[in-house]
């Protein structure tokens, strides 16, 4: 039986829990993720840990910040007045919006707190400064050409 290595195409199933046990995502309830080894698609510790499996086989990873989602920095975190939305848009708590950098770049931001006339805006990543955990089972693997 084969097992996965880099430039394969795999279909896994996850389910990707924090270190409290609490489920944020799970792929069980739709499709199989599927994805190529070693081709940047996901996070790198994900990645890594498919390399090896057989269909069939489980596996349990522990991701890092460091090698998921990156640590939270406090700097992409900043106070907006309401005044400066646009009037189609009423903040509210868990709205995620999209502005723009200096340079025009777009940046997805999350709004966290409302505080009267002030709404925190939050460009760090969901996930990003928590340790993850992903139980991932191998659906499928389809070995690469080369």
């Amino acid at each position: 039986m084969p097992h996965a290595k880099e430039g394969d195409n795999v279909k896994v199933h996850y389910t990707g829990k924090f270190k409290n046990g609490e489920i944020f995502d799970s792929s069980r309830d739709r499709e199989p993720l599927d994805f190529t080894i070693g081709a940047g698609q996901l996070i790198p510790s994900f990645d890594k840990s498919v390399r090896g499996m057989q269909v069939g086989e489980t596996r349990t990873v522990e991701a890092l910040p460091g090698d998921a989602y990156g640590p939270y920095h406090d700097r992409l975190v900043t106070v907006v007045q309401k005044k400066y939305f646009p009037k189609s848009i009423t903040p509210r708590i868990g709205q995620q919006l999209q502005t723009e950098d200096e340079n025009g770049r777009p940046i997805n931001v999350c709004v966290t707190r409302i505080d009267g006339e002030n709404v925190t805006l939050d460009a760090n990543h969901p996930l990003a400064g928590k340790t993850l955990i992903f139980e991932i089972e191998m659906m499928e693997i389809v070995p690469s050409k080369a």
